[in-house]
């Protein structure tokens, strides 16, 4: 055969098997997820596995003593049916040995007859009398013409282990005891062997010196016949017990886990949003105690859920307040405040550092207020975009441009890469030039003076800008936190562009409010990167960003790492490694 369609025949028996090895995994997926999501199924199959491996041990341990019965039984029965023939013939040939050597002709019976006539008469075979279930084999090896067996039974059927043991006695002159078999053993013209018990005896005759080997053959047809029947019995019952304690178990389980499938149904219609839902209670069981904590507990949670939106409501309402009411007395303060800081020159030194100081933190102050107000707004809801297409590369660049005079201030360059391609997105301009703002800001007051690269990326569904700068990065967990209102990552750090902490939060807010992403990666030493993503169609949801939250350079060095880490490998009988894989 050809070697090409020898691997093409290879191949495929290689994808054959590798879709069975698929499917059953899937298969064996689809079934754990079921025995983990299903409580009732595991109750049943618990108790049906107990079931099978009692009903089988229970089984087993009443089949094992009724074989025992029966066995027992019959090897009494048989060993005394024998004991009674051989003592039968030995008082039918001990009037034989005074006639031993006579004629048949003078009137006298010869021993083949009178054995003749013993067989008969011990195995039922005469006229008249009833055929026993077992055979007899009588053997004298010194006198020619003096053994007899009834039915099929030849010498070469006694077991060996049997017939030595009963010369042996003989031997031993131990004429009394009697040597027991059981085993399978294949009659002449039977294809199958029978399990039967063969009991040898000897009968010794005194008067003449002849010794006999009585063997008794018990067939255990009828128990064997019985047994299997006790077997089948079993089998049946126990089958039929184990199909009922699993129907007893599922009708339990299922009156126990149909009200808790409702209790979690209605748990999970409440943690929706749908305050109103309740259970129904019958009866005064566990259940129904159950059921009436449940709505209690649900009763008690909209409670709560209605006061802290009331409460939620009067801060809102408050802080909006308070934001608007601030605006009459703060433009009064700022007016006088630029006068003074207008006339700083003619004021002594600590008066006109007192009127600098005095303008930078109204300045700080009008800025915390707006972005109040603006936290107001979202939290109210009220809060509404004012779209246009535009081309993301110049919201970049304008925002680039207001935060030029805080990079020279902090010897910071700005790193540029833009795509040459326009990256159009249906946009609300001031909050995204906002965002972009306020990630610049952030990356200039911890960049530790380095660069700050800025990378704009697009695919067919996003537009997506990240923020990268080299200072001193965010610890593990610190991704998510830093989006929080007033939180900082060194408490013990000023800040020094005046921020008011709130950048970020509002960040986040214009995102959501865009159905787009902002998102933080860091690690301490190696600087942080703030990654916006945005939808191109406004509503649009999002699979995906075209740029990567982990710098490339620092993903790179992780492949690296990982591509250099020593493998060890068997070595081949040259002492050389072996790599063809």
């Amino acid at each position: 055969m050809p070697p090409t369609r020898t691997r093409a025949r290879r191949r495929t028996l290689r994808q054959i098997l590798g879709g069975v090895r698929r499917r059953v995994r899937r298969a064996a997926g689809r079934t754990r997820s079921v025995w983990r999501r299903s409580l009732q199924l595991q109750v049943v199959t618990s108790t049906l596995v107990i079931s099978v491996i009692v009903v089988v041990v229970l089984g087993m341990f009443l089949f094992g003593q009724i074989n025992k019965s029966v066995v027992d039984s019959s090897q009494r029965s048989g060993a005394g049916e024998a004991t009674a023939d051989r003592l039968q013939i030995a008082d039918a040939l001990s009037p034989e040995a005074d006639d031993q050597d006579k004629s048949v002709d003078g009137g006298k019976r010869g021993t083949g007859n009178l054995l003749d006539e013993v067989m008969n008469t011990v195995t039922g075979s005469g006229e008249g009398g009833a055929r026993k279930r077992y055979d007899v084999l009588i053997l004298n090896w010194t006198t020619p013409g003096h053994s007899r067996a009834s039915g099929r039974i030849v010498p070469e059927d006694v077991p060996l282990g049997l017939r030595l043991s009963l010369q042996r006695n003989i031997r031993e002159y131990k004429y009394e005891k009697v040597v027991q078999f059981i085993q399978p053993i294949r009659f002449r013209g039977e294809s199958q062997p029978r399990l039967t018990y063969v009991v040898g005896g000897i009968v010794h005759l005194t008067t003449n010196g002849r010794t006999y080997e009585v063997y008794h053959f018990f067939p255990f047809d009828e128990e064997e016949e019985l047994l299997s029947n006790v077997r089948l019995a079993i089998v049946v019952v126990g089958l039929g017990l184990v199909l009922l304690l699993a129907a007893i178990a599922y009708l339990v389980a299922r009156q126990v886990v149909t009200p808790v499938r409702l209790a979690r149904q209605a748990a999970e219609r409440l943690a929706s949003g749908k305050l109103d839902e309740r259970l129904k209670v019958r009866g005064e069981d566990d259940l129904a105690r159950l059921a009436n904590s449940f709505n209690e507990m649900a009763a008690n949670l909209t409670l709560k859920i209605h006061q802290l939106e009331e409460l939620s409501q009067v801060q809102r309402q408050f802080v909006s307040d308070v934001s608007h009411e601030l605006r009459t007395p703060l433009t009064t303060v700022r007016m006088a405040a630029d006068l003074l800081y207008d006339a700083r020159e003619d004021f002594e030194p600590m008066a006109s550092r007192s009127a600098e100081l005095m303008q930078a933190q109204l300045e700080r102050f009008e800025s915390m207020l707006a972005d109040l107000l603006e936290i107001s707004r979202y939290d109210a809801g009220a809060a509404t975009l004012d779209l246009d297409p535009v081309d993301i590369r110049d919201v970049v660049l304008r925002a680039i441009g207001d935060s030029e005079a805080l990079a020279e201030r902090h010897a910071t360059r700005f790193e540029l890469r833009l795509p040459n391609e326009p990256c159009m997105a249906e946009i609300d301009n001031r909050r995204v030039e906002r965002i972009l703002r306020n990630l610049l800001f952030n990356a200039i007051e911890h960049g530790e003076g380095r660069d700050v690269v800025v990378t704009v990326g697009a695919d067919r569904d996003a537009v997506a800008v990240a923020v990268r700068d080299h200072g001193i990065g965010l610890k593990a967990g610190e991704d998510t936190m830093v989006f929080d209102r007033f939180w900082r990552a060194d408490p013990s750090r000023a800040r020094t562009i005046g921020g008011t902490g709130l950048g970020l939060a509002i960040s986040r807010e214009d995102a959501s409010l865009h159905g787009g992403w902002l998102q933080a990666w860091g690690q301490p030493g190696e600087g942080s990167q703030f990654r916006l993503t945005l939808p191109r169609n406004a509503g649009a949801d999002l699979k995906g960003s075209p740029l990567s939250l982990v710098p490339p350079e620092i993903e790179m060095r992780r492949t690296w790492r990982t591509s250099m880490t020593p493998v060890l490998l068997p070595a081949t009988g040259d002492g050389a490694v072996d790599d063809e894989d």
